[in-house]
């Protein structure tokens, strides 16, 4: 049996102490105030799309400009995911959240007084930095006041305030327009910021969890001891990015152009590097043995899937509501609505966590993903019919994600060892980055692909077809080819999240019955 000596046990720092068997006395309160730390993070994904006439206008943006104000928040947030959650473990994730809280209001406060493009990009720049490590260490710190028994429920929330954060955007965005000028948009983070970063101050308790062999070599003088993983987090931030970068420009620069080729070899040479490297250090950033753990490789594809066929659907189901349906974009915000709704209502009333426990997670995420690509086929095959079809669509998928996805994220999350629970908030908002994206390029690829083979002259856009349709009847063509396209992209979504469920589903019972054995 090896003993420490009182030097070595006098150099290691004390150990964080776990919540009480019961939770953490006031989780649910620290549960309210990381939810709406998390809202903000959310609802600057979208919020932005409906101030780009503005933009345009007042600050004289270009194309170029718009696309990089919307992706700099994005590029740098996904890029950063990983090594956020690491840093959260290592360095303590109430400091980390609170950092984050810090770097989101100030990105905010500069993003709202800028005064040319190139100003509004930095700062969206920083507020990603700020978001990545809100979006990790959120449900860090949930796993770890909160009891196993009631962990489900408190991920269920969690996931409800990132749909109603998702759809709440456009239509805070549409509102704050309507009655101020474009800097509101960013400027209304701030009191959201600053009462987020009073309560984690006062109510989050902090955790951390450095290496133990770590803190020992430490106390023996050696300075490699306490050093973190700083070629890992160089190579996952590149690697991410450059994957994220070539998802997005894929549609607009074709997906065989130059561009978008060098990028995504770019992302799988380092991201291979990254897993070699992280093969070879002592303690590594992420542990490549995870993927050979079925639980967790299950929930990870669901996870990316799920993602997938959701974020692509929204995507598309935008565009038919304005260009075939005709409402406005804050109507057409609403009518998407439903969606969020169901996600909410199921969620906090936690009835779809009771839901999953009497299922079980495998089962729970299968049929969870099953009824999705229901609604995901219900609306391609009915929405083209108007509004009804849409709405039955929206609540089948609403219905499927509020017990599917909070599920997934649990899988996720009961996968890795408590001491990496930052890093599990890392990975798993990483696979909601790169499955929503991909679900948008690949989806809206098809779109696109359909529209053009129908309609030649359709190949720019819609809104272009449109303009040059000459007569009626040659709108008409244009509307029932855009239609067309859209049915065999969400066709395809919907075939990709069933998959998605069986997979998942089969490899978390496999996980289960080897866990039993």
């Amino acid at each position: 049996m090896t003993t420490s000596s009182p030097e070595q046990a006098a150099a290691q720092p004390p150990p964080q102490q776990p919540p009480a068997p019961g939770g953490h006395p006031q989780r649910w309160l620290i549960l309210g105030v990381l939810c709406l730390a998390v809202l903000t993070v959310v609802l600057d994904n979208t919020v932005l799309n409906v101030a780009i006439p503005s933009l345009t206008r007042e600050l004289d943006a270009s194309t170029s400009d718009i696309q990089w104000m919307i992706n700099a928040y994005s590029l740098v947030q996904s890029g950063l995911l990983l090594t956020a959650g690491s840093a959260a473990d290592r360095y303590g994730r109430k400091k980390m959240l609170a950092v984050g809280l810090v770097l989101f209001g100030t990105g905010s406060l500069v993003a709202g007084l800028a005064g040319s493009t190139g100003q509004l990009i930095a700062a969206r720049a920083g507020m990603g930095v700020g978001g990545a490590l809100l979006m990790t260490t959120v449900l860090a710190v949930a796993i770890q006041i909160f009891t196993p028994e009631e962990q489900p429920k408190a991920i269920g929330i969690w996931a409800a305030v990132n749909s109603l954060g998702f759809a709440a955007g456009p239509l805070l965005g549409g509102f704050l327009l309507d009655h101020f000028w474009w800097g509101a948009i960013f400027l209304v983070n701030l009191p959201v910021a600053a009462l987020a970063l009073v309560a984690v101050v006062t109510l989050v308790p902090e955790s951390k969890n450095p290496p133990p062999s770590s803190r020992l070599r430490s106390s023996r003088g050696d300075p490699h001891g306490d050093r973190p993983d700083i070629p890992g987090a160089v190579l996952s931030t590149i690697g991410m990015a450059a994957l994220v970068f070539a998802i997005i420009s894929g549609p607009e620069h074709g997906w065989t152009s130059g561009r978008v080729l060098l990028t995504a070899a770019v992302a799988v040479v380092v991201l291979a590097a990254f897993a070699q490297w992280e093969r070879r250090v002592p303690y590594p950033m992420i542990d490549m043995h995870f993927f050979r753990d079925r639980r967790f490789t299950g929930a990870v594809s669901g996870g990316v899937l799920i993602t997938f066929g959701m974020g692509g659907s929204l995507f598309l189901l935008t565009q038919h509501m304005q260009f075939v349906l005709g409402y406005e974009p804050l109507e057409a915000g609403l009518r998407t609505a439903p969606l969020a709704l169901m996600i909410v209502a199921l969620n906090f009333t936690g009835v779809a966590a009771k839901w999953a426990a009497r299922l079980g997670t495998p089962r729970a995420i299968g049929l969870g993903m099953l009824v999705m690509a229901a609604g995901l086929a219900a609306v391609a095959t009915v929405a083209p019919g108007g509004y009804t079809g849409t709405l039955l669509g929206l609540v089948l998928i609403g219905t499927g994600a509020a017990v599917a996805s909070p599920a997934m994220s649990h899988a996720i999350m009961s996968a890795i060892p408590p001491e990496k629970a930052g890093v599990g908030g890392g990975i798993n908002g990483t696979v909601a980055e790169f499955g929503t994206g991909l679900g948008v390029a690949v989806l809206g690829a098809l779109l696109n692909a359909r529209f053009a083979a129908l309609i030649p002259m359709a190949a720019a856009s819609l809104p272009m077809a449109l303009a040059q349709a000459d007569g009626a009847a040659e709108r008409g063509r244009v509307l029932d080819a855009f239609s067309s396209g859209l049915e065999t992209s969400l066709l395809v979504g919907a075939s990709a999240v069933l998959l998605g469920g069986l997979v998942a589903g089969a490899l978390l019972r496999r996980a289960e019955r080897a866990d039993k054995t």
